[in-house]
């Protein structure tokens, strides 16, 4: 089964994907599985996983002190600016997984988990995100990679899809899973497939934030 494991919705104040657009390009793309990983939040993950007909990792991209981190097979919404540490202790506490997206990230600086931060909690660390279709220097892809080789780390892959359209453009080829431990299994079984999103992907993105202020100003404004 193909997984993309990095997506968003609505509830990302980045993403104007609704939740129903999430389950018609999944299938679209013939996904097996998605994990949801709104910003901040795990109500858009929670509301795909109740109508999609595929399975759905409730996820989480927590912003933290150092960098964003995610939490994978949540419970629970995990609180935003703390440390890194505290962080992936919480989303250990709830029995989730730590995935890093994006680390090393040249283009992402003061969201992307730089050297430092990372080994301050490697031992905690279950997945390194090696494919994002999103990171468009192909060294930093190739350098998380190498990282997670000389950690013994798993490796994962995911869209970063904050456009329904993105979905499914990185993602591991897998066996079937049923929760987290099986999930651990599956994925160091797998292959990271892909290929790098346009450019463009970023102007959408800026385009949603900006409608959304807008739109939370409406009120104020009339």
């Amino acid at each position: 089964m193909k997984v993309d494991l990095h997506v968003h919705t609505t509830h990302s104040p980045d993403s104007l994907t609704r939740c129903e657009d999430v389950v018609l390009w999944a299938q679209r793309r013939n996904m097996g599985a998605v994990a949801i990983t709104d910003h901040d939040s795990i109500e858009g993950a929670l509301t795909v996983r109740k109508m999609s007909p595929i399975p759905i990792i409730v996820g989480e991209e927590v912003r933290t002190q150092h960098g964003e981190i995610i939490g994978l097979f949540l419970s629970e919404a995990i609180s935003p600016h703390l440390t890194a540490r505290e962080t992936v202790c919480q989303i250990h506490g709830q029995g989730g997984l730590v995935y890093i997206p994006h680390p090393l990230d040249r283009a992402r600086q003061g969201s992307a988990l730089g050297f430092g931060a990372l080994m301050e909690i490697i031992e905690f660390i279950d997945i390194i995100e090696v494919l994002n279709a999103r990171v468009h220097f192909p060294a930093d892809n190739a350098c998380a990679a190498r990282l997670a080789e000389c950690y013994g780390l798993s490796q994962g892959a995911g869209s970063d899809a904050h456009q329904a359209s993105e979905i499914g453009r990185a993602f591991v080829e897998m066996p079937a899973f049923t929760e987290a431990t099986s999930f651990m299994r599956s994925l160091d079984q797998g292959q990271i497939s892909g290929h790098a999103s346009s450019l463009l992907v970023h102007v959408g993105s800026t385009c949603a934030r900006l409608a959304k202020s807008l739109m939370a100003m409406a009120p104020t404004l009339r």
